[in-house]
């Protein structure tokens, strides 16, 4: 009998390996065929095609757009691309200090770094780049700029520069420039301290605990932590921030991949730094990755409070993956769950529709699951907050006028109309503020066009195009001013937003990203209401056991 069963355990094990085997082959020769097929095609359209190609730009774009497909997040980097990947993981590299954008081939400065080469050279935000040294910016693709731009520390670059419709021509000395996580901390009075930091990378634990000890040395007892708009970052820095709270050996994420190898349980590894001291986390709608891992574990024991808007919603998991050339991969390889057993991923790439819509994991109910303590907490769609601060909720209209070039310029006009601003502890805008915005708006439409004016002017130069636009460009201009009305409506439900975004533009050009989190520590509601609950024991134990 025995002989029989273990006969039949081989035959199913021969069975069942041989499936496999095959299943792998044929999987392999689908993978042979299909990159057989591409590379014989690329070799007659390379032989073949009337003009001439670029192979590798040609390479990139098909590959991008095959990762497209996939999530947001599964990308190829080229040589320069990986260069640049190191930067955002060590926040170190050799430059001038400015952030900038590429736009209708020009560099526009947007953000200069405190004590920077930039800041010291002269430069401002809102300058345009139209060279580097004797490189026309035009010449370049983005990523291409960049690389120009930087360099090796105690280097020089020229760069010719448009401010205000004048040209100027500026030397910058490159140096080492090591971006903060943690741009600003303080005591908001005699016990709540505040730490803010923007992203995870290699120092933001260092960073985050050197912050913590001062302020304990300056009578801390009680803290409130900002990640809202942090997108995340490197997962272990997350998990080393988590430890500063909770006891050594406890589970802060987990990670389920397709594979044994690529799945892992990531625990608390050294003692804590304080297990008692009242902690309040604000998050919002940007706060992503690592800041939900950060939110989640600490709310899934029930060791702080989470205050804000529902987080973004990003439980999926990436690495960095080499591939031939010096080039690289960074593929989504699993999703994480918080110690509750929650997975916090809100779209469903997976599973898009017909169309291409990528529908929401929220939109099918959220699972439920427990805290330490057994308060209910939620699965699918980000992070809930404990204490939910209500706001309007943000339009359309009101997205695509924080993005636009208007948005932007009414700032620089604002800088330069005004030379000096108050203190950023005592610098608030007002209504009035809010209305002159609104006219520049009106005097500078081109800069601020919804989708719905895009669509409409298609519109319009294809009726032309057909020679059928004689009658229809009176009632298009007349379409226009309903829409422009309309557009201000929009924006008057989101005043109060729109106003908070401007003054963080504006206070930014006097006094850099500290200024901007100095003026928060004084008038930001969030931060307001977060001390509040800190100094109301009751409420803070209600939020923690309810």
């Amino acid at each position: 009998m025995k002989t029989k069963i273990k006969k039949w355990i081989l035959a199913v094990f021969v069975t069942v390996t041989i499936a496999i085997s095959v299943g792998f082959q044929s999987n392999f020769f689908e993978i042979a065929k299909q990159i057989d097929i591409y590379t014989t095609m690329f070799k007659e359209l390379n032989m073949y095609y009337i003009d001439e190609i670029n192979p590798g730009e040609l390479t990139s774009k098909s590959i991008n757009y095959m990762l497209s497909n996939l999530d947001p997040y599964t990308r190829f980097y080229d040589e320069q691309g990986v260069e640049d990947a190191r930067i955002r993981a060590t926040g170190e590299y050799g430059g001038i200090g400015a952030v900038s954008k590429f736009k209708n081939k020009t560099v526009i400065i947007r953000e200069i770094l405190k004590n920077s080469p930039a800041e010291k050279a002269g430069l401002k935000v809102g300058d345009k780049i139209l060279k580097v040294d004797d490189v026309a910016v035009e010449d370049f693709e983005e990523i291409g700029v960049s690389s120009v731009l930087n360099g090796l520390p105690n280097t020089d670059v020229i760069l010719k520069i448009e401010r205000q419709n004048k040209m100027l021509e500026i030397q910058v000395t490159r140096k080492k420039i090591i971006e903060k996580a943690v741009p600003f901390y303080t005591m908001l009075n005699a016990e709540v301290g505040y730490i803010s930091f923007v992203k995870f990378n290699q120092k933001a634990a260092e960073e985050v605990k050197e912050a913590f000890l001062e302020l304990k040395e300056e009578g801390m007892r009680k803290l409130i932590i900002d990640v809202r708009s942090n997108p995340g970052g490197l997962l272990n820095e997350a998990v080393s921030i988590v430890n500063f709270f909770i006891p050594k050996d406890k589970v802060v994420v987990t990670t389920k991949a397709k594979t044994q190898k690529e799945s892992a349980t990531y625990k608390t590894k050294n003692e804590p730094i304080d297990l008692e001291i009242p902690l309040t986390i604000l998050i919002n709608n940007r706060s992503a990755s690592a800041s939900e891992i950060l939110a989640g574990a600490l709310q899934d024991y029930d060791r702080a409070v989470v205050l804000g808007e529902r987080s973004f919603g990003k439980g999926l998991v990436q690495r960095y993956k080499p591939l031939s050339y010096g080039t690289q991969m960074k593929l989504t390889i699993s999703k994480y769950y918080t110690p509750s057993g929650r997975c916090i991923q809100e779209l469903d790439y997976t599973n898009r529709d017909d169309k291409g819509n990528v529908p929401k994991f929220s939109d099918a109910g959220r699972e439920t699951y427990t805290t330490e303590k057994g308060r209910i907490v939620y699965g699918g769609g980000g992070i809930l907050p404990d204490f939910k601060i209500e706001k309007p909720t943000t339009t359309k209209t009101t997205e695509v006028l924080l993005k636009s070039d208007a948005f932007f310029n009414y700032a620089t006009t604002y800088f330069y109309k005004n030379p000096t601003i108050l203190e950023p502890s005592k610098f608030n805008l007002k209504e009035a503020d809010f209305d002159n915005l609104l006219k520049y708006l009106s005097k500078n439409q081109s800069d601020f066009k919804t989708k719905t004016e895009i669509e409409f002017k298609k519109a319009l130069e294809k009726a032309t195009s057909e020679n059928l636009g004689k009658n229809v460009a009176k009632k298009y201009t007349d379409l226009l001013d309903v829409i422009y009305a309309e557009k201000l409506n929009e924006l008057e439900k989101n005043k109060e937003e729109i106003i908070e975004k401007l003054t963080e533009e504006i206070v930014k050009r006097y006094f850099y990203i500290e200024g901007v989190y100095q003026q928060k520590a004084v008038f930001d509601p969030t931060i307001l209401k977060a001390t509040t609950i800190l100094n109301n024991q009751n409420e803070y134990s209600g939020l923690l056991t309810n």
